[in-house]
């Protein structure tokens, strides 16, 4: 087996279903994660390579930040030749924590006041 095709078996995706509230508050705790969360919602699945995030971490941190994703049912990767693609499991995280993710893709939106 290849060391490419290893990559792709080592892939694992949690289901959301299978993730506690806790596991799903710790990932996105992290201000890089919600930053990626964001950029992922704008954009068609499985568009953005890893690579292609402007993120103020190092490759390795950054890998880390995408592992966590992955791991708490946020996240979905595939690999497209020397890329990783990414699909934010938004339908199937909604499912699971109604709300949760929406509050995260609109925290840094100006908030409307009355006057």
């Amino acid at each position: 087996m290849t060391a490419r095709a290893r990559r792709t078996v080592d892939l694992r995706h949690t289901d959301p279903s299978d993730v506690s509230l806790q596991e799903a508050l710790e990932a996105l705790a992290d201000p890089v994660r919600r930053s990626i969360l964001r950029v992922l919602a704008g954009e068609p699945d499985f568009t953005r390579a890893c690579g292609g995030f402007d993120l103020p971490v190092s490759k390795a941190t950054a890998s880390h930040h995408f592992s966590v994703l992955r791991a708490s049912g946020l996240l979905e990767q595939i690999d497209q030749g020397p890329r990783r693609l990414n699909r934010l499991r938004r339908a199937e995280f909604d499912a699971r924590f109604p709300g949760l993710l929406a509050l995260v893709l609109t925290e840094d939106e100006p908030t409307e006041t009355t006057s």
